[in-house]
């Protein structure tokens, strides 16, 4: 997948979940995030498997539109995971997709599972309904920012 196209993929995308992280922690095949301190509970500050996909896609809007009133909380989402692969910095961009009420609009948020894993090794199979919990950050990468949730874990439901 071609840069562009992931950029245009990722501001779509965008438009779905992300939380910032407690503390810098070194970043994930070389991504640098920074983010501000979460909620120690571990309970999400926005739970988005709790909502309509109209509310989802609201509060995704939200986030794009408003991300720094996001950065350090705790973001739920649920959906299918995506990989993609660029050449340009020949590694592997993971995603969580999400559908409107009739399927016909998705929108997707990047996350970097923190620790050692490998790609496809460690990772759910591609459209595996996957649910995650992350905080919301942001990275900036080739002269451009992009928004993730940095994890802990996937649970495949």
């Amino acid at each position: 997948m071609k840069k562009t196209t992931l950029v245009v993929f990722a501001i779509c995308l965008m438009a779905v979940l992300i939380a910032g992280c407690g503390r810098e922690e070194p970043s994930q095949a070389g991504k640098n995030g920074s983010v501000t301190q979460a909620s120690a509970d571990g309970v999400p500050d926005v739970d988005l498997t709790s909502m309509s996909s109209t509310m989802v896609y609201a509060e995704v809007s939200n986030i794009m539109t408003n991300p720094d009133k996001y950065f350090g909380k705790r973001i739920k989402i649920g959906g299918l995971y995506y990989a993609s692969y660029f050449d340009e910095t020949d590694l592997y961009y993971h995603y969580v997709i999400i559908s409107d009420a009739t399927a016909c609009c998705k929108q997707g948020i990047e996350f970097i599972w923190k620790g050692e894993h490998t790609y496809p090794d460690d990772y759910p199979e591609e459209d595996a309904i996957v649910e995650i919990i992350g905080i919301f950050g942001k990275y900036d990468e080739l002269d451009k920012t992009y928004y993730y949730l940095s994890v802990d874990s996937i649970k495949v439901l």
